[in-house]
């Protein structure tokens, strides 16, 4: 006979409680992303507090649509409600989350991530009986946009103020004026903070997307930068073939790289002798559990709907993921020919890890 389970009536109650956050938060995911897109945040930043009609006369948007976004953002704590006034205010703190772009702490992108993962759901879903990745240039048609946007934040407040710095002497090097190769670029955010921060150097910013290539020629254009000192190529990480750089950068994107073994090599023979490879990968512990966390569970989710996906649909597939910790990477990188790998920086969401022959 079968034994009758118990529970514990406070532990389910707490855990449907945690659901029930969980299940606001993705519904949450395309209603931000619609206030981030009509401009509603950076109106009520710079407009100040409105009702739902102020709010509609100051837009021309449907009264009754932002009646429902207005109260489910207050619900959420995104917005504050005044009872008395009937008034909605975007509070300094959550301004810096939804509406500063040059915050340290803006996350539109995350949403729009999120967003993205949606789309992308039934080819993972048959990557899951199937084995197979689904490639970077078949996943969500927004993503891209939105992984830029997630990291450019991280970028603006780290690279040039800490982790370039806390590189054995390539700021020097920089100074006087390197040559840089930025892989896995993406939209050229990373390469063109480096460029601005240094203006006797020469950088190549390079991703296997044609798409983001094109993006971040538009971004480098835009800012009136010259193309003889900043460009921007479409190739792999393991066929790029300028050489002799002083520094290789790689942003966030090693883990996505199919064989991430064969790029550690493709580097060493792409660097100069006294050359720096600098690896930058989401936070993470060696052990499984010590990533049992908020931002563990962030980019583990990531991670599943994207980056191993997109490893696997590369050659050999090795699918580090975004959650490898340093100890993997660093086995990684050796294994591709450098004798020297330390943690040179960190922040709560990313490791950096100076690589040396």
């Amino acid at each position: 006979m079968e034994a009758i389970q118990t529970f514990d009536e406070n532990k389910l109650n707490a855990f449907v409680g945690q659901v029930l956050g969980d299940l606001g938060g993705a519904y949450s995911a395309a209603l931000v992303r619609i206030g981030d897109q009509l401009g509603l945040y950076r109106e009520l930043q710079t407009g100040g507090p409105a009702t739902s009609t102020e709010l509609a006369k100051r837009t021309g948007y449907s009264e009754r649509y932002l009646r429902e976004w207005l109260a489910h953002h207050a619900a959420s704590n995104y917005l504050d409600y005044d009872r008395s006034t009937k008034r909605f205010r975007l509070p300094p703190e959550q301004a810096m989350v939804f509406a500063d772009e040059d915050s340290p702490v803006y996350m539109i992108g995350g949403f729009e991530n999120a967003y993205s993962t949606f789309e992308n759901e039934p080819k993972v879903r048959e990557g899951f009986r199937t084995g197979e990745g689904v490639a970077w240039g078949d996943q969500a048609h927004c993503m891209f946009c939105a992984v830029a946007k997630f990291f450019r934040p991280g970028y603006v407040h780290n690279l040039v103020q800490s982790w370039l710095p806390a590189l054995d002497g390539v700021v020097e090097k920089l100074e006087r004026g390197a040559k840089v190769a930025d892989l896995g670029c993406g939209h050229g955010h990373s390469t063109l903070l480096m460029a601005a921060a240094f203006p006797n150097s020469t950088f190549i910013g390079y991703d296997f997307h044609g798409g983001s290539i094109d993006a971040a020629n538009a971004h480098r254009d835009e800012q009136g930068v010259d193309s003889g000192r900043v460009r921007f190529e479409q190739a792999t990480a393991g066929d790029f073939e300028e050489g002799d750089f002083d520094l290789v950068t790689c942003f966030d994107a090693l883990h996505d790289m199919g064989d991430p073994v064969g790029t550690a090599a493709h580097v060493v023979e792409q660097l100069k002798p006294d050359g720096t490879w600098m690896v930058v990968e989401p936070m993470a512990a060696d052990e499984l559990s010590d990533n049992f966390n908020p931002v563990g569970r962030l980019f583990y989710a990531a991670s599943t709907s994207i980056c191993v996906p997109t490893a696997l649909a590369q050659q050999t597939g090795f699918a580090l993921g975004a959650q490898a910790g340093e100890r993997k990477l660093t086995e990684v990188i050796k294994d591709g020919g450098f004798s020297s790998v330390r943690r040179a920086s960190e922040t709560p969401f990313n490791i950096v890890l100076e690589a040396r022959l």
